[in-house]
């Protein structure tokens, strides 16, 4: 199959197009920060089960009435901040 000059013209398109996003997307970084469209990327999730979670709501319980911000927290024991919002 031949190409023509329009085709070769759009392709050229393409591939700016792509090395674009690549570029862009190697600039983000790769934070908490970024959402949760990167949420599984480099991370294990962690479930806490039995005493381990009891010692783990305390530590959290403890850390908020020291005034830690819920933000800070939440990153740093990547949880959601409506988790820490909802402890009792």
């Amino acid at each position: 199959m031949a190409l023509n000059s329009h085709d070769i013209s759009k392709l050229h398109r393409i591939v700016a197009l792509a090395e674009k996003l690549i570029a862009k997307g190697s600039n983000r970084g790769s934070g908490a920060g970024a959402g949760s469209a990167k949420k599984g990327k480099g991370r294990k999730r962690v479930r806490r089960t039995g005493k381990e979670l009891i010692r783990f709501r305390k530590m959290l319980k403890a850390e908020r009435k020291k005034g830690i911000p819920v933000a800070e927290l939440a990153r740093k024991h990547r949880v959601s901040s409506a988790y820490i919002y909802l402890l009792p």
